[in-house]
């Protein structure tokens, strides 16, 4: 997870804000993706992709936060 470590935390913050809120009207993808996923309705390759690469920096900023608590605590 070192590689992780090396990615500045605002730039991972940046990014997960900008995927994870584009396009912003008239609802974010990743929003959408979401209520999709929970509808049961998330089945074409296109939509799974979408919500992945929408939702990967979110994610990593997740473990990153994650990981920087762990180290605090040590």
């Amino acid at each position: 997870m070192r590689w992780l470590d090396r990615i500045p935390f605002s730039t991972l913050l940046i990014i997960a804000l900008l995927l994870g809120l584009a396009p912003f009207v008239p609802e974010p993808h990743l929003w959408q993706k979401l209520k999709m996923l929970a509808a049961g309705t998330l089945s074409k390759p296109v939509d799974i992709f979408d919500l992945l690469m929408h939702a990967t920096p979110v994610l990593l900023l997740l473990l990153k936060l994650a990981r920087l608590q762990q180290k605090n605590a040590e």
